[in-house]
């Protein structure tokens, strides 16, 4: 080929593993031709491996399919990381037009008879003994996936799991792009500006511009989160609340567009989720989902949700009565609605505790949170993080390098701070890039590909300028922590020291155990020497004041009754959904939620209230049966935590080293619970959870 021709055919960036994803380069268009490539790769070498002529042993068989296999993730996982950052019509088609044919391929894996013979022949080998742990851990998982993918299933059932697989793969994908899409379908425009009253400086100025950018006179509010939230936690309108309350509430529902509406998406995973399950031989989807989980049953998960409602619902009853007398009493609404509670707790916030959110928020500039943030990395971690460069999928993208003590690279990872229509809403870690021993040099030592992370929040960009220079962004103390929550899953991918691809980081973990990094590292955000140096008003550049900290922490618990019966409502709702619940039978998804809070709630929302159609945890991100996983998992997290407390320091050095090397450093390479024993020295105790959470007093 000459170089004119290079020149006119660049080589697809999709197809370049050499080094970090090409986002300066990569289009729509690339997709097709690159995954379709990759997934002729993958069937050539499965074809190879699967012969007679390769010996089921680790070095013939298992680790070429997993280096195989990790192009086509790494290629896939980039297509889907822009769908879900840059969702224009370009991508989505791009997207939707090759996932039926990845997931297709997938389901073929999962029953490729071939395959699974070779991981139970190593199973069943005398080198399975000679293995490292990681590597028997590794060949297990296969072998369980294998069966929950329908290997054992007869010829004529096999076709239809495969099926059923590729269709709940779209249907997920379109229950997500319908909640974006029906989020963009609303806006509030506001021309009286009596209307704004009670409203932050900020929030005003960014619903001017947004109203400006439409050619619009006035205010332009969204249901993106940095705008609807504010609204509700703010506004003096009632009238401004209640609309914006009911816009966010009926998403994706029979309200809006028809095109857009969840509810035959809902009914119809529910119901192909059963059938998969009964296939499998099992009664519903709950209990497939639990097979690699921590938790051993469904009995189990709904007995420690019911006792940790049992055990919230005082301080919920209490909670609840205090917002409705203040209401009352101070706020002149006789009748509190549900759209007047955020404003209330906002209100009764200020009044018991004598600071608000908003007065918190002007302090956490973002380049100072990011500073506190890399700080507590470094001194846990003994790690430093640095600034780095890479191509970027949007110019608010910010890239990141975690080194050695000895400047030794050990990771990387991009920051998307901000909300934009064409970004999914929440915040969520994903991998770029996993960990893997790819040879040894010439000198013995292994050459490691390292790990690269990307950490997607939707917070509010910087609005307006002083003096000529544009403001920093500010966060709420409540993202602040979310920021924390993300960055402890990317610690959890980016620290490993598992050389194996199917073990490290966050693969293999138990979904239930995987939320405890994560929630490990909320607990700085309360920490006063933390928040001492990761502080500077946005307009003086001073620290966040001791007496304003006291306060916070004194509020750290405010409404926490409340908010927990909130998590356990979902938890509970979710489990029952995917188990007793019959998708086919007479009583409603909605009917269910109702009996649910008849259960456990403390406040039920409007009847017209659709809260499972924007559910898009169990319905498109994995989640399904799962939800509990939260709550399980901050047991664990706050028992952990509970280590540092009995240390003296929340930097005990001792105790961080052996939090890294007992938990983020060894990945999944073995069970969740043998990591929790070998960090803490016993089984987690609900305890700790509950002493955070104010639910039992303190110890002495």
């Amino acid at each position: 080929m000459t170089a004119e021709s290079l020149q006119d055919n660049p080589p697809n960036p999709l197809l370049d593993f050499s080094g970090l994803p090409r986002f300066d380069v990569l289009a729509a268009t690339d997709v097709q031709p690159a995954i379709s490539e990759l997934l002729g790769r993958q069937r050539a070498l499965i074809e190879r491996l699967t012969s007679d002529g390769v010996a089921a042993t680790w070095n013939d068989f298992a680790a070429p399919l997993s280096d195989g296999f990790e192009q086509l993730a790494r290629a896939w996982g980039t297509v889907g990381h822009v769908h879900a950052v840059n969702d224009v019509r370009e991508w989505r088609d791009a997207y939707n037009a090759m996932l039926p044919e990845v997931s297709r391929f997938y389901a073929e894996v999962g029953q490729n008879l071939g395959l699974f013979e070779k991981y139970k022949a190593i199973a069943g080998s005398e080198e399975y003994a000679q293995l490292t742990p990681a590597r028997r851990r590794i060949i297990d998982q296969e072998i369980r996936d294998f069966r929950l993918s329908g290997a054992e299933l007869s010829e004529e059932s096999k076709p239809r799991f495969r099926a059923i697989s590729e269709e709940l793969a779209q249907l997920s994908a379109k229950f997500a792009e319908n909640l974006l899409d029906a989020t963009n379908a609303y806006t509030e425009l506001v021309t009286d500006e009596a209307e704004l009253a009670g409203l932050p400086d900020d929030v005003r100025q960014a619903a001017f511009a947004a109203a400006e950018r439409d050619g619009e006179t006035g205010w332009k509010f969204t249901l993106h989160m940095p705008s609807y939230l504010p609204v509700l936690q703010y506004a003096d309108s009632r009238r401004l609340r209640s609309s914006m309350y009911r816009a966010y509430a009926t998403r994706a529902a029979e309200f809006g567009a028809a095109e857009l509406d969840n509810t035959p998406l809902i009914f119809r995973i529910l119901e192909l989720r059963r059938e998969q399950a009964q296939l499998l031989g099992y009664r519903n989807y709950a209990e497939v989902s639990l097979v690699p989980k921590m938790a051993e049953s469904v009995p189990q998960v709904l007995g420690f949700l019911r006792n940790l409602a049992v055990k919230a619902r005082p301080f919920a009853e209490r909670d609840v009565a205090d917002l409705r007398a203040f209401a009352r009493d101070e706020l002149a609404l006789e009748m509190m609605e549900a759209w007047d509670v955020a404003y209330v707790s906002e209100k009764l916030l200020q009044a018991r505790y004598a600071f608000s959110e908003q007065e918190v928020k002007q302090y956490f500039t973002e380049d100072k949170v990011l500073s506190g943030l890399f700080a507590v990395i470094e001194q846990l971690f003994g790690v430093r993080l640095k600034a780095d460069t890479a191509p970027v999928w949007h110019e608010d993208v910010r890239f990141f390098r975690i080194e050695g003590t000895g400047g030794e690279l050990i990771g990387q990872f991009y920051l998307d701070l901000y909300a934009r229509e064409t970004k999914r809403g929440g915040a969520w870690m994903d991998e770029a890039i996993g960990r893997r021993k790819l040879a040894y040099s010439a000198s013995g030592v292994p050459d490691i590909q390292k790990p690269v992370a990307y950490l997607n929040c939707n917070f509010s960009r910087p609005v307006g300028e002083k003096g000529g220079v544009a403001r920093p962004a500010t966060f709420t103390h409540d993202e602040v922590i979310t920021l924390f929550h993300e960055t402890g899953h990317g610690l959890h991918h980016l620290l490993t020291r598992v050389d194996d691809l199917g073990v490290a980081g966050i693969h293999g973990v138990e979904w239930d155990a995987v939320e405890l990094p994560s929630q490990f590292m909320e607990n700085y955000c309360w920490d006063w020497s933390v928040l001492q140096r990761m502080t500077a008003h946005i307009d003086t550049g001073e620290p966040l004041p001791r007496t304003l900290f006291e306060k916070m922490l004194a509020a750290r618990n405010f409404l926490s009754g409340m908010q927990t019966l909130r998590q356990v409502e979902f938890a509970l709702f979710d489990l029952l959904l995917h188990s007793d619940f019959d998708p086919i039978g007479e009583h409603s998804v909605l009917e269910l939620l109702a009996d649910v809070r008849r259960e456990v709630a403390v406040l039920v929302p409007p009847e017209w209230h659709r809260f499972p159609n924007s559910f898009s945890h169990i319905f498109a991100g994995g989640y399904g049966a799962g939800y509990y996983s939260y709550k399980w998992a901050e047991v664990l997290s706050a028992d952990c935590y509970g280590a540092f407390e009995e240390s003296g320091s929340p930097f005990d050095r001792t105790t961080g080293q052996r939090f890294l090397e007992e938990i983020l450093s060894v990945g999944g390479s073995r069970p969740a619970l043998a990591s929790f024993r070998a960090f803490r020295g016993r089984d987690p105790e609900v305890d700790a959870l509950l002493r955070h959470s104010g639910m039992i007093a303190a110890r002495a």
